[in-house]
């Protein structure tokens, strides 16, 4: 289960990317929102969402869970596992949930500008929040 979670983060991070970077084009150049972006900005969000699910299965499996529930108090004083244990699986929960608001704020703007803005915003606050909370020592490569 972590050799799909860490493997589906590959997935993620190139969707996000290319989420953001379709968004920002789109905002600079005043592009026209169409459904290739909507397609874009919805698989990202499902994506998203099934890593959230597995890292959510890998979590509750893992031994970062229960050295939490053993000793909370060891794993709060040691920094690596405090990563693991709590700040990576509550980072992604709230980036998550930040591209699931931005998936529908976007949906509620009727011009395409906005709507690439508010895309770019928090699909891009996610993708940061991600990318800042990857244990990146425990992470397959």
């Amino acid at each position: 289960m972590k050799e799909i979670h860490s493997y589906w983060e590959y997935i993620v991070l190139i969707v996000l990317m290319y989420a953001v970077s379709n968004a920002i084009i789109g905002f600079v150049k005043k592009k026209e929102f169409t459904d290739k972006d909507l397609r874009i900005g919805l698989f990202a969000l499902i994506v998203c969402h099934i890593y959230l699910l597995i890292g959510l299965a890998w979590y509750f499996m893992s031994p970062w869970f229960d050295a939490l529930m053993s000793n909370a108090t060891a794993v709060m004083t040691d920094k690596s596992l405090r990563l693991v244990a709590v700040e990576h699986p509550i980072a992604m929960i709230l980036a998550i949930g930040l591209i699931t608001i931005g998936w529908t704020k976007h949906q509620k703007n009727t011009t395409a500008l906005a709507k690439f803005k508010i895309v770019a915003i928090f699909y891009g606050l996610g993708l940061l929040l991600i990318l800042s909370k990857i244990p990146w020592g425990n992470w397959i490569a």
